[in-house]
């Protein structure tokens, strides 16, 4: 299914729910399922689901329901897990450790191939199965294995030169866990910004109102 360049943010960012959700469905070995029963699992509406889902075609019948299979299938396409980008990420601490534990990079569309970090005491370490390399090596890597994806757990003073010399090296997309808004104006760069500390700041204002 091809992707549209005018949907909005906002429909991109729930396909992953619904992706997650369809994956525990098939896990319960449920075969088809209505857009006003997938709704009430997802504590959202029948409609929203059905509007999200027609930006990319129509996937259900009425009657009929959604085969749950199908559909996974169509929106992991969509979102690229079909795929296997080439990714690297800088910083091995504590956080880099955390996510590469935490997140399934293969079944995200990613294939994690190296590691860098600055820290003597870190290169060298074993991280997710893969052997942590001095950040010096950074250039004369990307050059021979062309890696598109760079997550960035590093400290943010570094984040915006260490990119640029990624965009330097060719990489497209940066996954960024810098505490630091990476604003890149280069064409064909592609940055999300994760702040984890925000979260956690929405999560104490819910509880606070």
């Amino acid at each position: 299914m091809a992707k549209n360049n005018d949907i909005s943010a906002s429909v991109i960012k729930r396909l992953p729910r619904y992706y997650s959700y369809l994956e525990d469905l098939i896990e319960e070995n449920v075969e088809r399922i209505s857009s006003k029963d997938l709704a009430g699992r997802m504590k959202t509406t029948a409609s929203q689901i059905r509007q999200d889902l027609n930006c990319f075609g129509g996937f259900g019948q009425q009657g009929y329901g959604y085969n749950i299979k199908a559909l996974h299938e169509e929106i992991g396409s969509i979102l690229g897990v079909d795929k296997e980008y080439k990714t690297i990420m800088i910083g091995a601490g504590n956080l880099g450790k955390a996510i590469t534990s935490q997140i399934s990079f293969e079944k995200k569309g990613c294939r994690l191939t190296a590691i860098f970090d600055n820290d003597p005491k870190i290169i060298g370490q074993t991280v997710a199965g893969i052997e942590v390399s001095d950040i010096k090596n950074l250039e004369s890597f990307c050059k021979v294995n062309t890696p598109s994806i760079a997550v960035l757990c590093l400290p943010k003073e570094n984040a915006f030169s260490v990119a640029k010399k990624l965009i330097e090296l060719g990489v497209k997309s940066f996954w960024n866990f810098s505490h630091f808004d990476l604003n890149l104006h280069f064409d064909n760069i592609v940055v999300e910004n994760v702040h984890l500390g925000d979260s956690l700041l929405t999560l104490t204002y819910k509880i606070s109102c």
